[in-house]
């Protein structure tokens, strides 16, 4: 398949949430091989299909240190998560140029639909919690800015659009 190009904020598209996924079909399958070579090429640890401009509940996590590990979720949703709370620096190639720690629960359970069209449910810890619920996130029209103070989302949205600009 191919890397796809990543929208940039504002796009309206990365603020809405993406349509749920009736049955994975060879469609489906192809949007998340697109999102895996998009996510390898960037480097990073998931995407959501909104990312890439596909209004679809998909997304892709591969936190392993070998990679090729990438767990392909279509309907995410977080069943349970841990009290305790794990920080992590995070980023989105949608707003290039900025990071920041965010907090979040160190552990979650997740629902999903598998490639098969199986529902799973299955255990994430550490980064892949972390890149998991900011992949809901996406698919909920929500960046890791948002999880910021008002005044240091504004800055980092202004800092990565300056970046953005003087390319």
């Amino acid at each position: 398949m191919t890397a796809r190009l990543c929208l940039h904020y504002p796009d309206k598209r990365l603020r809405s949430m993406a349509a749920p996924v009736e049955v994975i079909t060879d469609e489906i399958r192809a949007h998340w091989q697109d999102m895996i070579d998009t996510m390898e090429a960037m480097p990073g640890v998931g995407l959501g299909a909104p990312q890439i401009g596909v209004m679809l509940r998909l997304a892709v996590v591969d936190a392993s240190e070998e990679r090729g590990q990438a767990v392909c979720m279509a309907n995410p949703e977080i069943l349970h998560a841990s009290a305790k709370l794990r920080p992590h620096e995070e980023a989105s190639p949608n707003l290039p140029g900025v990071s920041a720690v965010i907090e979040r629960p160190r552990a979650v359970t997740v629902r999903y639909l598998n490639a098969d069209g199986e529902i799973e449910e299955r255990d994430f810890v550490s980064l892949w919690a972390t890149s998991v619920q900011h992949q809901i996130d996406h698919l909920n029209g929500k960046l890791f800015v948002d999880h910021l103070k008002p005044v240091k989302r504004q800055m980092l949205i202004k800092k990565s659009q300056k970046l953005r600009k003087s390319r």
